[in-house]
Order: structure tokens, then sequence, then C-alpha cells
């Protein structure tokens, strides 16, 4: 961060800045102080300006001094850190008094003829204080982020401790008592860690710090399940390896937050990433733009083993068996024209140290040019090779046809079939696996890159997992608890792919440029066509606080659009009316989620608003043209249908009302935003009903139509049980990566009863 008001590195107190929080808490002082000292250069100040600058040194002085009186108290309740605070304190109240001192018009030197005084005639006084003061309040800050961590690591080891108890209880009533505290720790730990990740500054530590949260969240409501299934079989030896799986996991997590908040690496490791293609690439072409400016000292040799690097994990492409034949060769015939342009760039390199040469010069940028255009190529085939294999994976596995086979064979006992469903999941594991390292290598992001990490890692422990846990039911194929299990694990398999598509999505957007947007969907407020009812809201921007409260709905509406393109994907006629409008109202939901992350183009609660309305707007237009396809059934399917039709039409009125509401200050606006989104939520989770039924009975209408038979015959077909309250609450039956720890403690009821 760079906080020094007067160039250079005057003010640095050698203290590195990790959160937001400190460093927004620093930005008002630095503001003061830059005042203060731009004033230096000008010695003959008017009264008015003397008062001005005197008001400013003694605000400052003030601040610090209620800041301080903060920090005294922080050292009183903290032993360890009573030292180093009260001598931090004691030295930004001494640098605030010094700045007071030196502003006071009193202690000036008396005004020459003119009616101007002298002020800053101590002027190295002035900068040594303003130092003082900069490096005192950022030791006070640091420090107290150290009480933070530290309640971080302690609310860890009261989670590690209740979890080692877990492992060894023997009774159900036990479990029960000792879940109940789990539960209320992990709780307390989540909220911890969840305002330290959004606090985090550096965005690679953020992601780490997700991923292992979101392994701690699902492995809560599998931790439940298994021990309750060992407990029930305790002779079981796939039931307690599907539990001691679970344990080890929440270990491992619960140790790589710690890592983060604290920066202690094992054995003193590093913390670096993998080497992908695309950061590779990206070096290499920095070399290259170092030569043509004629910064890089690089000789031929640094340059050739850069670029071996590279093709060397383009092999990771190449000898993948899930690679087509075309990439394959594609990416074959670019890496030996990659090569071949290296050595021409490298001729041309030679010869302009030559000085007679006058065209080597030429020569040398149009060989540089093609050097990076071949690397371009190589970057774009291995992205098409990867998204492509991903995309064709994520869409062949979409409907879970072996979870469900798994399913059935252990209900069934049956060993055989559970053998080979088994086989058939873990040739599903390795390939989804190798589709995650792929995706790491174009992912474009180190946060990405992690990200790809969690995927893979993910994917490995629980394949391994849900076949323990197909074990235990075959041979104990009436247990109910044991039928749950396997659900759970099915689940966060599926939760998993989900999220996978989310992350090819944003690769692909971050490949093509849309980062931030959605399709052309979007639609923005523009100078002068405003809504009436929006032209008095003040715009707004929601401040950090707002959206970490805002953020897990955000996400929640985020699965959602994602529920909804899939379903839209399945349409034959992607122009048909309802799926065009399917697709608009879930581009116009994901722009809304992106402003829960302080992303994309909706930059104001103003622009918020306006695209719920659109989006309410929309949904009527989609109400219009369900009432229309709805006078093609028969009456009993009519009649379901409406049901659900209502509903959305009194959902998206209701949205409408809410955009329209005219709210003052803060919390009223905060709530009016979270009222939109919950809204919108409820609206797409309806949607999200909806449109497979249509697409369901539009199949089917045009395969009786084709034949012979009655036309009355498709409509016989019972339909799927209506949208039930809690979907509108936000209790997707797929968002299983949403549910929030509190949820869990509501399985606790029922364990007895399992």
């Amino acid at each position: 961060m760079a906080l020094s008001p007067c160039g250079s590195n005057s003010f640095d107190s050698g203290l590195e800045i990790k959160t937001r929080s400190v460093e927004q808490t620093l930005i008002p002082l630095v503001s003061q102080i830059t005042t203060l000292i731009n004033h230096k250069d000008k010695p003959r100040k008017s009264e008015k300006t003397l008062r001005a600058i005197q008001r400013v040194g003694q605000a400052v002085n003030m601040a610090v001094g209620r800041f301080v009186t903060v920090g005294e108290a922080i050292a009183i309740e903290n032993q360890e850190l009573k030292e180093e605070m009260s001598f931090a304190c004691y030295e930004a109240r001494r640098a605030g008094d010094t700045i007071a001192h030196l502003t006071d018009v009193v202690t000036l030197e008396p005004p020459e003829t003119d009616g101007r005084a002298t002020i800053f005639s101590d002027k190295a006084g002035m900068v040594k204080a303003a130092r003082m003061l900069l490096s005192s309040v950022t030791k006070v800050l640091v420090l107290a982020d150290r009480i933070v961590i530290k309640q971080i690591i302690a609310s860890r080891n009261k989670v590690l401790t209740t979890l080692e108890q877990l492992e060894k209880v023997s009774s159900f009533q036990e479990f029960v008592q000792i879940f109940s505290q789990f539960g209320n720790e992990m709780v307390e730990f989540a909220h911890l860690t969840g305002d330290r990740q959004n606090d985090l500054k550096d965005e690679k530590k953020k992601s780490r710090m997700a991923a292992a949260r979101a392994v701690l969240e699902k492995c809560t409501m599998m931790l439940l399940t298994a021990s309750k299934t060992c407990l029930r079989h305790p002779d079981c030896d796939s039931a307690r390896i599907n539990k001691d799986g679970v344990f080890q996991r929440m270990r491992l997590a619960l140790e790589q937050v710690i890592e983060i908040v604290t920066e202690a690496r094992p054995n003193g490791e590093g913390d670096i990433l993998p080497v992908s293609i695309y950061m590779g690439i990206r070096e290499y072409k920095n070399q290259l733009e170092g030569l043509r400016e004629g910064l890089c000292l690089l000789s031929k040799e640094s340059l050739t083993a850069l670029l071996e690097v590279i093709l060397e994990h383009t092999e990771d492409f190449t000898d993948s068996a899930y690679t087509s034949h075309e990439h394959r060769e594609r990416i074959l015939g670019l890496s030996r024209q990659a090569r071949l342009e290296l050595e021409q760039l490298n001729a041309a390199w030679m010869q302009t140290q030559n000085p007679k040469a006058a065209e080597a010069t030429e020569e040398m940028e149009l060989a540089i040019l093609k050097t990076c255009q071949c690397m371009n190529e190589l970057k774009k085939e291995l992205h098409n090779a990867a998204a492509e294999l991903a995309a064709d994976l994520l869409k062949y596995h979409a409907d879970h046809i072996v979870l469900k086979a798994l399913k059935v064979s252990g209900g069934e006992g049956s060993l055989e079939a559970l053998a080979k469903y088994t086989c058939e999941l873990s040739e599903q594991k390795e390939q989804l696996v190798e589709t995650c390292r792929l995706l790491r290598h174009i992912s474009g992001t180190e946060p990405l890159e992690i990200t790809c990490i969690h995927a893979e890692d993910t994917f490995q422990v629980t394949g391994p997992q849900i076949i323990s846990a197909a074990q235990t039911l075959a041979l104990h194929p009436s247990s109910k608890i044991a039928k749950e299990n396997l659900d759970v694990f099915c689940e966060a398999w599926e939760s998993q792919l989900n999220d996978m598509s989310i992350l090819l999505r944003e690769i692909i957007d971050l490949f093509e440029g849309r980062r931030g947007e959605k399709r052309n969907y979007l639609s923005l407020p523009r100078p002068g066509k405003l809504s009436a009812n929006l032209k008095n809201i003040k715009p707004v921007k929601l401040d950090s606080e707002e959206q970490t409260a805002i953020a897990k709905v955000g996400l929640e509406l985020r699965l959602l659009t994602s529920d909804l393109d899939s379903e839209s994907e399945k349409w034959e006629d992607q122009e048909h009316e309802i799926a065009r409008q399917g697709q608009g109202m879930s581009s116009m939901a994901y722009s809304m989620y992106l402003f829960t992350r302080g992303e994309g183009l909706l930059k104001t609660t103003q622009d918020l608003f306006h695209q719920a309305e659109v989006f309410a707007e929309e949904g009527f237009k989609l109400y219009s043209s369900l009432r229309a396809f709805s006078t093609q059934l028969g009456d009993d399917e009519r009649a379901i249908f409406t049901a659900e039709t209502e509903k959305l039409v009194a959902l998206c009125q209701k949205l409408q009302i809410t955009t329209r509401m005219p709210v003052q200050g803060k919390n009223s606006t905060f709530l009016k935003v979270d009222s939109s989104i919950q809204n919108t939520k409820s609206i797409l989770t309806v949607v999200v009903y909806i449109l497979p039924l249509c697409n369901k009975l539009i199949k089917k209408y045009k395969c009786e139509q084709s034949s012979l038979g009655s036309p009355q015959s498709w409509r016989e077909t019972p339909l799927q049980t209506p949208v039930h309250e809690e979907c509108l609450s936000g209790k997707n039956g797929n968002g299983f990566g949403v549910k929030s720890l509190e949820h869990h403690m509501a399985n606790l009821t029922f364990l007895e009863s399992k």
C-alpha cells in the first residue's frame, strides 16, 4: 500500500498491511497529513488559511487521542501485547501533540506588514512528526489485527478439541450432546473466518480461505451422517473408513485456515502454486517485450529454457487420453512452430549486436511479433481443448446416472452391481480430476487456479467416500441412516459439479474479455431514461460490511442462475420465446449477483433497483408466454401449471412494489437491496421449476403429434410436485454448497429416529 503523502517512502512504517480494514482506517489520516505537508512549500499564509490549517492539526490530534484511548484499552485486555501496544500508543499521542503544536496559530511567527504570517518554520519537525504518527498508528492497527488472528486460532482450537471428542463417542446420546456443542463452535468459527476472508487484501489468500471454508461447510453435514452411520453399524469397516475420511478432511481444512491467517507454512514451505501454462506464457511474452525495450538482459539460453518449460506443460494436454485428436495435433504443431519462431528471433537478436546491420532492428521487431502471435495461438488452442472437454464432461454427467445406479444397487444389496458402478464412478472421478488439472493451466488468474485445485482435490476425495458409503448401504440395505449418508455424499458430488460449471464459465468469460458481464441481456439505466420513481434516489454503493452481509444470498442467486442456464441449454429450440425469456432473466439475475460482490456493471444501489424493476417486467412477459402455453394443456395439468405461474406473477408484483418503494437512510437502503435480491431469488426458483416442465411437455407433445396415437395420451402423464414454500425461501435442492452451518443443527432433532 502506498501510504506516503509526500512521495518516496518517507512515511513507510516498515509494516506490511494485509487487510482492507487497516488500510481503510489509515486513509483519512493520510489525507489529513497530506493537507498539512503540502503547505510546507508555501511558508507565508493569510489568517484564513492559518485558521484552516490549525483546525486540521487539532482534528488530527483529537482523532489520534480517541484512537489511542481505544488502543490502550486493548493493551490492558491483552497482556501479551501490552508493552508493544502501549509504546505505539505513546508514540502516536506524542506525534499528534507535536502536529497540533506546529499548526497552532498562537505559536507562529508574528505577521509581516502584508498581514501574512509564516508557518512551518520547522519543516523537518513536521515531516518527522507526520512520519512518526503514521508509523505508530499503523503499528497499533497491526497489533490489534493480531488479536483477531488470536480469536480465530482460539476458535479453531475449540473446534478441534470437540472434533476429537466426536471421533471417540460410542453412543447416540453422547454424540447428540457433543455435536450440538460442535455445531455452535463451527458457527462461531465460520463467522470469524468469513469476516477475515472478506478483509484480506491478497486475492490468493482470499481464494484459499474460501476453499477451506467450503470444505468445512460441506463436511459438517457429512460428519453428522457418517458418524451416525458408524454408530448404527459399529462393526462395518466401510462405515469406519467413510467417517475417518471426513474427520481427516476437516482437520486439514482447519489447518489450512490457520496457515492462511498466520502465514505459517509447514516445514518452511512457501505459498507457491504449481506453474500453469498461462502464467508461463505471460512471463515469456514479458521477457520478449523486455527485449523490445532493451530492458531484458536474458541470454538466448534463458529464453529457450523458459519456452521448453511451457511446452513441457503442454504435454498434460497431448498425453491426456481425453484430449481429442484434432486438438492434440494442433497443439503439437504450434509447439513446433514456437520453437522455430524462437530460433528465428535468436538469429535476429544476434544481428542487432552488429552496428552495421541497419535493418536488424526491423527484423527483430518482426520476429518478436511473430513469436508473440504464435504463443497467443497456442494459448487459444489450449483454452479451446480444455474448455470443450470440461463442457462435454459436465453435459455428459448432468443426469448423474452413475450416482443413481449406485443408490439403487446399494439399496438392493447387490454387491455385483455395486462393483460395476463403483468402477464407473472411479473412471468418472479420474476424468474430472484430469479436466480440473487442464482447466488450471488455462484459468488465467491465480485465484481461479486455486479454485481449480480445490475442485480437483474435492473430486479426488469425494469419489472414494461415495464408494465407501455405497458399500455400507449394500451391506445394510434396510438401514435408513446408511441411505441418508450416501445421499449426502452424492449431493456433495453434484454440488461440486455445479461449482465446476460456474468455474468453467468464469474462465471462459475471462478469456473472452467478458468478466463481470453476462451476454447481452443486461438492462442498465441510461441518462434521461430512468424510471420516474428512481429519479430521486441518491446513488450509493454498498460498503464492505454490507457486501459481507449480502454475500450469502448473492451466492444462492448465482447458483440459481446456473441451474436456469443448465435447463435453458436442454431446450432443442433455443429461440423458443419461453427459453429466451428465461435466459434473459438469468442474465439479469447474474448481474445482480455480481453487484453483491462489488463487481460488474451495476455500480450503485440505483443501478440495482433499476435492474430489479426491469427483471420484474421480464417476469411479467414470461408469465404472458406461459399463459398462452397453458392453453395447450389438459384440465388437470393446466390447474397445476396455472398455480405455478400465479406464484410467478405474484412474486413479480412484489418485486416491482419493492423497487418503487421510496427509502431514506443507509439502513433502509440496505434493507431494500436485500429485499430486492431475495425477491429476485424467489422468482428465479419458480422459473427454474417451470422451464424444464415446459420443455418436457413440449417434447411429449411433439412426440405424440409425430405418432398416430391419441393427442390426449401425453397429458395423462402425472406432473412433478409443485414448488413448495421452502423452495421459495431459498432452500434449493441442488444448493448444498450454500447451506448454513446453523441449518446443520436442525438435523439433530431427527437423530434418534433414524
